[in-house]
């Protein structure tokens, strides 16, 4: 086995260059072999890419989808976001626990089966839904769940799982999918078709300057949510020093609640390749880098296809299209399950082989990115957008949306709706506007941008969906009459608290205490100074955090608290003998009475 090992290794680290910064594309190799990346694993990589044992030790025990221990044949990864619970989730728990006879986090005495949660996976439109390996299981049932454990026990193999394919590529032979598309409304902008390489062909007839030009005049902004002018940011990127810069795809699209891109990945690759190959001429870029969530490894090989088929037309390599001294290509990077890489220096810390830790700012990564390099960091809306803007020119695209929100925006729509999928709607819309599109007009209250947006009710559903108003980032969950705002700031936080990389004091601590004061509020037993203290928490949170993630964590409770404090107030109550009501003090020294080992006698009992 060592032999073994040692030789599986050596060819794994040779495909990938012996190079330290492709260490995440070498333990995910080793993790699919093995079911696990051992110690000895470990020292056998570092020592074959010349790099130190605890560098690889760092990124193993960094991301969810990398284990030191051995995990089963089959992993099963049932989602635990607040739409799947919503929708049965834990029924099929249940059916999953029973049928396997291990808890959740176990792995089987024969090592077949690990039982593992996980969170937001792409799928909740079409919840419950599961990761088995790669393979995508949605619609899950309690009789599903059976049915899926007793074929892979019978047939010891998840191709075997018996399942309708889904539409459009979902279908396609690398793909074989059973997820649906679910694209409701199509717009202009990203649905629209456009043959591969019209868009390319117009850029390259102008110099990058007046490329960079036009994507300034179209007033296009990033779609991933702070709305970044996307012509400064590659101007800046131009500008800066050094010759070898880089362009990435952030396809990281991890925010509970968000599968748009999941959409044009299947639907629209072409596209968004192309808008990244025109960022690349316009930056100046030989490199492009697509980080691909790990939950979407389903869909690599399709994406190579594509990209194969790119470079066989002279889409991609060397003088692309003929245009001498341009040499771009695309690489595809996977992640492996942390929230926290869809944040742009987490991400380009993933890509260069690191644990997904953000990097203090400044340095930009439009100065220093990628291996150092300067870099441009967009999303995959971002850059079919792109695309559309040098095809159709920048005029066609200032046209649409709003003053100061140009084009449209593809909203994933989830939770308590007659029509949940992805609507390419032009900014501007109201929230009002949008629920009458997707069928939730007696929709109670409305996750915007995911849990790090706002939970609005009927008072807000006029405002408008752009980024002079209500911002966001694509995701947007309905919750009907009955829903309870603090657990879905609870369901929130608790995502938070687990996905927080631990690095800054306030992120990994602030969080769990808000989490915390939450739980005593909904227990009955908190005060209205309660209320106070989450304010001011959660304020001191966003302030002192080091990224996007601590920076944005408490808004679940922030603004769930400001647009409906009634629903707080209705469980606080003022202490009539001026002890805390939250205080339990026989939780409060459980611990020294154990140690102890007697019963301890407090004053009034």
């Amino acid at each position: 086995m060592g032999e073994n090992l040692e030789k599986v290794i050596k060819e794994i680290c040779d495909l990938n260059g012996n190079d330290r910064s492709r260490m995440m594309d070498i333990v995910r190799a080793v993790q699919e072999r093995f079911g696990h990346v051992s110690s000895e694993a470990m020292n056998l990589i570092a020592a074959q890419v010349k790099s130190h044992r605890v560098e690889v030790e760092s990124v193993v025990s960094f991301y969810s989808f990398l284990s030191e221990k051995p995990k089963g044949k089959f992993v099963i990864r049932l989602c635990n976001d607040i739409v799947d619970k919503m929708y049965g989730a834990e029924k099929v728990a249940d059916a999953f626990r029973e049928e396997l006879g291990i808890e959740f986090g176990e792995t089987t005495p024969d090592g077949q089966f690990t039982l593992e949660w996980t969170p937001c996976i792409g799928m909740p439109d079409q919840p419950p839904a599961a990761m088995i390996n790669d393979k995508i299981l949605t619609w899950l049932s309690s009789d599903s769940a059976r049915e899926i454990v007793q074929t892979l026990k019978e047939q010891s193999s998840v191709d075997k799982i018996k399942h309708t394919l889904g539409d459009g590529n979902n279908a396609h032979p690398l793909v074989k999918s059973m997820i649906m598309n679910n694209i409701r409304e199509k717009g202009a902008v990203i649905f629209a078709d456009l043959e591969p390489g019209t868009a390319l062909h117009k850029a390259l007839a102008m110099s990058p300057v007046e490329v960079i030009k036009d994507i300034k005049t179209s007033r296009l902004r990033g779609r991933g949510g702070a709305g970044f002018p996307t012509g400064m940011k590659w101007e800046f990127t131009r500008g800066a020093e050094g010759t070898n810069k880089c362009i990435i795809c952030n396809a990281d699209e991890g925010e509970p609640g968000t599968f748009k891109d999941r959409a044009i990945l299947t639907e629209k690759a072409d596209l968004m390749f192309e808008g990244m190959t025109i960022g690349g001429y316009a930056i100046g870029a030989s490199t492009g880098i697509v980080y691909l969530r790990g939950e979407y490894a389903y869909l690599r090989s399709y994406l190579e296809k594509v990209l194969a088929d790119r470079r066989e037309k002279n889409l991609l390599g060397q003088n692309v299209m003929g245009k001498q001294g341009f040499n771009f290509d695309i690489r595809i990077q996977m992640g492996a399950g942390a929230y926290v890489c869809g944040e742009e220096t987490a991400l380009i810390s993933s890509c260069e082989g690191l644990r997904g830790d953000p990097k203090n700012r400044p340095p930009f990564p439009a100065q220093k990115g990628y291996l150092e390099r300067p870099t441009a960091v967009n999303n995959v809306e971002t850059f079919c957008c792109v695309a559309r803007i040098l095809e159709k020119g920048p005029g066609w695209f200032a046209e649409m949306g709003s003053e100061g929100s140009c084009g449209t925006k593809l909203l994933s729509v989830s939770g308590d709706c007659k029509s949940p999928g992805v609507y390419e709607l032009p900014f501007g819309i109201t929230v009002g506007q949008m629920l009458e599109k997707v069928g939730a007009e007696d929709a109670y209250a409305v996750q915007m941008g995911g849990p790090s947006g706002s939970l609005i009710g009927k008072a807000d559903f006029g405002r408008k969906i752009c980024y002079d108003d209500l911002a966001t980032g694509g995701a947007v969950i309905v919750f009907g009459q009955g829903r309870s705002p603090l657990k879905i700031a609870h369901a929130f936080m608790d995502f938070f608290c687990e996905e927080s990389c631990g690095y800054c004091t306030p992120c990994r601590v602030g969080n769990e205490l808000l989490k915390e004061r939450l739980e005593v509020i909904m227990d009955g037993r908190g005060e209205p100074e309660d209320l106070d203290y989450l304010e001011k928490l959660g304020e001191t949170v966003k302030l002192s955090s080091r990224c996007g993630l601590g920076q944005t964590s408490p808004n679940p409770v922030l603004s769930s608290l400001k647009n409906f404090r009634d629903d707080y107030a209705k469980l606080v109550k003022k202490s009539v003998d001026g002890k805390q009501r939250s205080f339990d003090i026989r939780k409060a020294v459980s611990v020294a009475e154990e140690v102890q080992g007697r019963r301890s006698v407090s004053h009034g009992e």
